[in-house]
């Protein structure tokens, strides 16, 4: 729990905080790369830490990265530049990387499925604790003390956190000779790197995309090769092709599309056409992730009562039916009524996260279980990219439709400014394009929430494995779970 909070309260923190930074090292055209160059190295390393704790345990791989981590977090307190400040970021989202698939990991390796959905909805309550605590913190930490403090405040708990593996995670690894895809960790991270800058700058010349997708093809391709002829690859193409595991990870990329694209247009629909205030709009997202962990306590009784295919794929279809609350949201509203269709979201997303990972663990052996959880993370990392990206082009399109001549110009001028958005909510015309354009990123993420649901539907359940009841069986005097012994 510590060490995902170190994660969790990153993004709220620097949000917050971000005005601030800008305003001392100047740079404000960077302003974006703060966060993109941390989640480009987070999601490209991700799946490559879970291979490496397959191979070397789960303790040094997780230790390791949460050093990198503060290393990175030290060193962005006391960077003199935004050019500075983006590589510190860089290395931070290299340690980053390691710390959510290998902890979800480590409680896929000491927990059944039953003990499972309690501990992993303690975990997430994390996330829901950091959206809250998060940009009070940062507001504090900008109001007295220096900004370096933002980044500061992860020592303590890093150093905690490592201390706290090193006493009382104890794993038995097989001692072997390892084969590291070295030439196969390079090129993933080349080619990961190169359409995860696609999605975030999408608006860049031509040529520069056109270069950029030449990159990823390219390595792309090459790193496809290299797996295949590899003795140990750092992805298994086997494993990823696993119709259990691929549509697993379909199921968790438009999920995480669903879930940036709430977190994203919903504050802006309540601030900028309802004329509510920041705080209002915080709340409605509050919703969101309370309904996440919320969902997965809850899953243990669920399952025992209906079975984990049911609750898969009925817990799925609250996700649409939540996304339809914002369709029927209109400027006089109630904020309840967007709050109610997060909080059924974030209650469909827990499930869905907690069932995928669980199936997807408890499919494979222990040596592959890492890579496993290390790919549902990836995709939902790759869900978030894609979900801004695509919704971010929705409303831009939406925008330039319903605003021409004078009223865009006034609508660029309006949302460019610092105060733009609390403004819109008092100039009519600007607010009834924002109503309509916000509107067609609402029906993009009613139609993205039904994907997800149609994927869900199809992710196969093998037999046997759809009963909670207890499936634990004794061999040489020792209890172990039936889904390894299968594996």
């Amino acid at each position: 729990m510590l060490a995902n909070f170190m994660v969790a309260i990153e993004a709220t923190i620097v949000a917050t905080a971000m005005p601030r930074i800008v305003g001392d090292l100047g740079g404000f055209t960077y302003y974006s790369w703060v966060f993109s160059a941390f989640l480009l190295t987070q999601s490209a390393t991700t799946v490559v830490y879970g291979k490496l704790a397959d191979v070397f345990g789960r303790k040094p791989v997780l230790v390791f990265g949460i050093v990198v981590f503060l290393i990175g977090s030290l060193l962005s307190g006391f960077a003199t530049s935004m050019t500075a400040l983006i590589g510190f970021r860089l290395l931070q989202g290299i340690g980053a990387g390691a710390i959510q698939p290998v902890t979800m990991t480590i409680v896929g390796d000491l927990y059944t499925l039953e003990q499972r959905a309690k501990v992993q909805g303690v975990m997430s309550s994390v996330w829901a604790f950091s959206a809250v605590v998060g940009p009070l913190c940062g507001g504090l930490i900008v109001e007295h003390l220096p900004w370096a403090y933002i980044f500061w405040i992860n020592l303590p708990i890093g150093v905690l956190t490592i201390i706290g593996f090193l006493l009382f995670l104890n794993e038995k690894v097989e001692h072997r000779k390892a084969n590291i895809d070295y030439l196969g960790s390079f090129l993933f991270s080349i080619a990961i790197v190169a359409l995860l800058v696609i999605l975030t700058e999408i608006n860049a010349g031509p040529m520069v995309l056109l270069s950029l997708a030449a990159v990823f093809v390219i390595a792309g391709g090459l790193f496809v090769w290299q797996e295949r002829r590899a003795r140990e690859p750092i992805i298994s193409i086997g494993l990823w092709s696993q119709k259990l595991v691929a549509i697993s990870n379909l199921a968790t990329v438009f999920a995480g599309m669903v879930f940036i694209g709430v977190t994203t247009v919903l504050p802006l629909y309540v601030q900028g056409v309802m004329g509510w205030s920041t705080v209002i709009a915080g709340f409605t997202l509050t919703a969101l992730v309370i309904g996440w962990p919320l969902s997965i306590m809850v899953s243990a009784q669920i399952f025992r009562r209906f079975g984990i295919r049911a609750t898969l794929r009925y817990g799925s279809l609250l996700l649409p039916v939540g996304a339809a609350f914002l369709v029927f949201t209109q400027p006089g509203s109630s904020p309840v009524l967007p709050g109610i269709g997060a909080f059924l979201m974030g209650a469909a997303m827990g499930i869905i996260s907690f069932t995928t990972v669980a199936l997807v663990q408890d499919s494979v052996e222990w040596r592959d279980r890492g890579s496993a959880t290390a790919s549902i993370m990836f995709a939902r990392s790759l869900g978030n990219t894609l979900g801004a990206t695509v919704l971010g082009a929705v409303l831009n399109a939406g925008i330039a439709y319903f605003a021409t001549g004078e009223l865009a110009a006034v609508m660029h001028d309006v949302l460019n400014t610092p105060t733009g958005l609390a403004n819109l909510a008092t100039n009519p015309e600007g607010r009834a394009v924002f109503d309509l354009s916000l509107h067609w990123t609402f029906y993009a993420v009613v139609v993205i929430a039904a994907l997800t649901a149609v994927f869900s539907f199809l992710v196969p359940i093998r037999p046997g494995f759809d009963s909670f009841a207890p499936r634990r069986r004794a061999v040489n005097d020792a209890i172990v779970p039936v889904g390894d012994i299968e594996g």
